[in-house]
């Protein structure tokens, strides 16, 4: 028996064969039926939160057919438009029927873009599916079927919170990604770094995700020579230092290796420090031999660098201490904040390779360190002084009591040994 009279049956043995007027949606009518009969969650249940059913579309919209007859032969015939459960490598261009049509989204979403279709069809996983390839990554993979929330719905698998975990489905899964020889890391060593503590720990939604850096519909993997550019779009000022460094020339030559990702990493992008540049674990010992000159120049870098936010340190304990007594360093604590800014300049500075360059935040900012230790200690120095005052104060103010009390009693002792007049 076909599947349609199949459902027919269903639903007419559910309602009891009564004869009722036709339904505003048979597709919602029929379905909800049969998940009731077979005991699962399918596609009636979940359009209820559907972004299209919430702009008032319905089955028939994307699988055709007339959703007002109640007769599955009616209802899901060809003569009707019924399509049906389109074939994986149509899904894609399904979707597209709509989402490429300036016309039709402008009724629904106008400031939804329509060209996800031609960015999906120039990434890796179009073009894989344009091959032949039906395991790649389409429109369903990354929204859901029939349950599609918009992006912002926390509930989205599209999510900013989620995305990472949406494309781990698959490249997490390393029977899936064998054929392709792709590693299966990428998600366990992004939750450990900068991004990912960003996102989810401090809730910054624009953190970059895996689309920060890939793409969405038109995603692949940034190209060597493109890798510094595709950090660049967050970190601009840091590029803009890159482009004018020697590294520049020597990472975008044949097997250069890439830029940022050298130093930084790709996806395990950890919190920087000085221990990059120097130590067992400095990153550019990987390129440069110990006592070579460029070795030598990040040890002094670093040393730069070290030796600024030590005095930072140092400035900011002895204008705690001061406050704490209730002293006035309020001005010295705004200007100890001209100094971090240094520090950072000077940290920003380092992607140039440029001592020189460097050299000018470290010696403003050293500057303002010992100028805010010297407004520190000097208001530690007026707490003793007024501390000692203090002291002093107290004890001639008590002097002068026992001396008064003294003469009051010598002038009682006179006063008795006269008698009276």
């Amino acid at each position: 028996m076909r599947a349609p009279a199949i459902i027919f049956l269903v639903y007419w043995s559910l309602s009891a064969g009564a004869p009722s007027a036709p339904a505003a949606d048979s597709c919602v009518t029929c379905h909800s039926a049969l998940e009731e009969a077979e005991g699962a969650k399918g596609p009636a249940a979940l359009i209820k939160n559907d972004v299209h059913i919430a702009h008032g579309l319905s089955c028939a919209d994307c699988h055709g057919g007339d959703r007002t007859s109640d007769n599955p032969d009616v209802s899901m015939s060809k003569a009707k438009g019924f399509k049906g459960k389109p074939a994986r490598t149509a899904i894609p261009k399904f979707c597209a029927s709509c989402h490429s049509k300036p016309d039709v989204m402008r009724k629904f979403a106008p400031a939804e873009r329509v060209d996800q279709y031609e960015l999906y069809q120039t990434s890796i996983h179009g073009k894989r599916l344009a091959a032949g390839d039906t395991n790649v990554a389409t429109c369903i993979d990354c929204h859901s079927v029939h349950d599609i929330r918009p992006v912002k719905d926390g509930m989205s698998p599209v999510h900013p919170l989620h995305v990472a975990e949406t494309c781990a489905r698959c490249h997490s899964d390393k029977r899936k990604m064998a054929p392709y020889k792709i590693p299966t890391n990428q998600f366990e060593e992004y939750r450990t770094s900068v991004h990912w503590e960003a996102m989810t720990k401090r809730g910054d939604l624009s953190a970059p995700s895996c689309a920060s850096c890939h793409g969405n519909h038109g995603a692949k993997p940034p190209q060597v020579e493109s890798v510094a550019a595709v950090c660049g779009t967050c970190h601009v000022t840091f590029e803009e230092l890159y482009e004018k460094s020697v590294h520049k020339a020597v990472f975008s030559g044949v097997g250069g290796g890439g830029g940022c990702i050298v130093c930084h990493s790709n996806h395990a992008i950890h919190q920087p420090s000085t221990a990059m540049l120097v130590g067992p674990n400095a990153v550019c010992s990987g390129c440069h031999d110990a006592g070579t000159a460029p070795a030598q120049t990040a040890a002094q870098m670093a040393a730069w660098i070290d030796g600024l936010d030590g005095a930072l340190k140092q400035s900011e304990t002895v204008l705690a201490r001061a406050e704490e007594y209730g002293m006035e360093v309020s001005e010295a604590q705004v200007r100890l904040i001209d100094g971090r800014e240094n520090l950072v300049k000077s940290r920003l500075a380092l992607h140039a390779i440029d001592p020189g360059e460097m050299r000018k935040p470290i010696d403003a900012g050293m500057a303002i360190a010992k100028e805010t230790l010297a407004a520190g200690q000097a208001a530690l120095r007026e707490k003793d002084f007024r501390r000692w005052g203090l002291a002093l104060s107290v004890i001639l103010i008590g002097i002068a009591i026992l001396a008064i009390r003294f003469l009051i009693r010598r002038v009682e002792t006179n006063g008795k040994q006269q008698g009276p007049l």
